[in-house]
């Protein structure tokens, strides 16, 4: 809804004038639009104008998940998942400890195991699962794997960790 208006102001009640589009942009139940002030609030004038509109949403091809997964780490959780023959969904977690405060924590579960406070997160067809306390630190986060000697593994690009140890496996977050 979209509309502009001049009031027009006397004593204690505003009103918009004839000129205005408010009367186009309201539902047709309501035909006016009027509000209360205080006297003092137009001392020096007694009219004023607002302006209001409405704007779409840029399309960007859809919201982006709250927890993300690259190519490679979906690539290896699936060859995981598909070697032990079930229907396995990744339960994504924080816990106290580590080096830095708190530590990541995944592991493989049953999608019915899930509680109905979980966050289920589909991503390419693969089932993230997340309890509601660990995704406040964990929102944003993309899960990465590399097969790399040294360094190798998942490591987690977290926006909402405010300090890292070493290891990667771990972090601090303010919230």
């Amino acid at each position: 809804m979209a509309f502009s208006a001049t009031f027009r102001c006397s004593s204690s009640l505003c009103r918009p004038l004839n000129n205005s589009t408010i009367s186009r942009a309201l539902p047709q139940s309501s035909s006016s639009l009027s509000f209360r002030s205080s006297p003092s609030l137009f001392n020096r004038k007694k009219s004023f104008s607002i302006r209001s509109a409405t704007l779409e949403a840029p399309a960007s091809g859809g919201v982006a998940p709250a927890i993300s997964l690259t190519d490679n780490a979906l690539k290896h959780l699936n060859k995981m998942r598909n070697e032990r023959n079930e229907d396995l969904c990744l339960r994504i977690g924080v816990k106290q400890g580590g080096c830095s405060g708190m530590s990541y924590t995944m592991e493989f579960e049953k999608r019915e195991n899930a509680r109905p406070d979980d966050s289920i997160i589909e991503y390419n067809g693969f089932n993230i699962v997340c309890d509601p306390k660990s995704l406040l630190f964990l929102f944003g986060m993309q899960l990465d794997y590399s097969d790399a000697l040294i360094g190798g593994g998942f490591s987690f690009k977290n926006p909402n960790a405010t300090q890292t140890c070493g290891c990667g496996k771990s972090f601090a977050a303010e919230m």
